[in-house]
């Protein structure tokens, strides 16, 4: 399935003082005692320190666990409740308001509008203008636009989990371009041989990501602090198009889709070797984690569905059907856990879905080409970028 050429911060305020009242722990394994006369245990993994200042994961076995439901961050408590839809054919954002599912406005933006994704310090909005070359500031106090950021070529954004950089995805300049987060500067670009670079997540102690090549059938990863490509490998699947990218609750697992093996792929990201594969659904593509952290929820674009995943019992236990079909893409869930918003990609629509029974709740007319929603405000302490990555 090909897509329209997707040719593929800011002004960060780090605010540490407020996270660091939360912050707890570090990840790690716990020492085995060794018994006087029996057999040495076998040797733990040693753990590594997390990114420097990174606030550390609440839960070493939960990097979710600040994403509950409407624990929302003192920053973002009083935000209005809304759904950012970016309309990558119109040129335009629709902004709802889910009580309602109505649309209430709909803002100008740059060329080809791909996400909407909150900063690291979640006071801001990027609406990210591929075709543009700029970034689109959008206030989420007032729902109001300010004036356009030069930044070439930005397919998607990330933020390194210490809040230092803005990250951004150049997929047809097939480039990482890590840029300074307070002034926008580049500081450094990473060329990659891979197509496409896409979508990706962090690991749990945030000293590396992975990272999806869409047109090439690509993982890479990358260190963080080093800023430079430290593994490549070509997935197992002629024609392969890996598309979102999600660490798993206990951080030991990432999964990305595969809209073209109709699937997710699941990859051991600390050694990185060959991942294993779970068939999904036709066009699988983005992955959103429920707030009680026992679920993902898998969108598969193709056929119209959403599979739901259960990590403790590692295996699909339910699929939801979209009434009369549609083309479920990127998005996120509500901030009490019980909605899913997706975008309808190739039918200038929204989709509210109830997370309990997976009743479709509203569809919603936008502009054309919707695609990657945020909903906003979510609870978490910071934001990794993309539509909501929130730790």
């Amino acid at each position: 399935m090909q897509r329209t050429r997707i040719a593929h911060a800011l002004v960060v305020t780090v605010a540490l003082v407020s996270l660091a009242a939360c912050s707890q722990g570090s990840s790690g394994h716990k020492d085995e005692a060794l018994g006087s006369k029996a057999p040495v245990a076998p040797a733990q993994r040693k753990a590594v320190p997390g990114l420097p200042g990174m606030p550390p994961v609440l839960d070493p076995r939960d990097v979710y666990a600040a994403d509950r439901p409407n624990r929302l961050s003192p920053v973002v408590r009083d935000f209005p409740s809304r759904i950012y839809v970016p309309n990558t054919n119109s040129n335009t954002v629709s902004v709802i308001d889910p009580k309602t599912y109505q649309v209430v406005e709909t803002i100008p933006v740059g060329v080809q509008p791909q996400h909407v994704v909150p900063s690291w310090d979640m006071r801001t909005l990027w609406v990210n203008n591929d075709r543009g070359n700029t970034l689109t500031p959008i206030d989420p106090r007032t729902g109001k636009a300010g004036k356009p950021v030069d930044v070439h070529d930005p397919y998607n954004l990330y933020f390194t989990p210490n809040g230092k950089y803005a990250i951004v995805m150049a997929s047809l300049d097939r480039q990482l371009v890590f840029r300074d987060a307070h002034t926008m500067e580049r500081v450094k670009s990473v060329p990659v041989s891979c197509y496409g670079v896409n979508h990706a997540d962090f690991s749990a102690d945030g000293r590396y990501f992975i990272v999806s090549c869409e047109f090439s059938g690509e993982l890479l990863k990358v260190d963080t602090e080093q800023m430079k490509v430290i593994g490549q490998q070509k997935l197992p699947y002629h024609g392969s198009m890996p598309q979102d990218v999600k660490i798993s609750p206990d951080g030991k697992r990432f999964y990305i889709a595969d809209m073209m093996a109709d699937g997710v792929w699941i990859l051991d990201g600390d050694t990185f070797a060959k991942p294993s594969f779970l068939p999904t659904g036709r066009g699988a593509h983005g992955l959103y984690i429920s707030r009680d952290s026992r679920e993902m929820y898998i969108s598969n674009r193709g056929e119209g569905t959403i599979s739901v995943f259960d990590f403790a019992e590692n295996r699909l236990t339910k699929k939801w059907r979209l009434p009369h079909g549609g083309s479920p893409d990127m998005g996120g869930v509500s901030a009490d856990g019980k909605v899913l918003w997706l975008s309808g990609r190739y039918n200038a629509e929204v989709y509210a879905i109830d997370t309990r029974t997976g009743e479709q709740l509203a569809r919603i007319k936008v502009g054309s080409g919707p695609h990657g929603l945020a909903v906003y405000p979510q609870p978490g302490r910071y934001s990794l970028g993309h539509t909501g990555i929130f730790r």
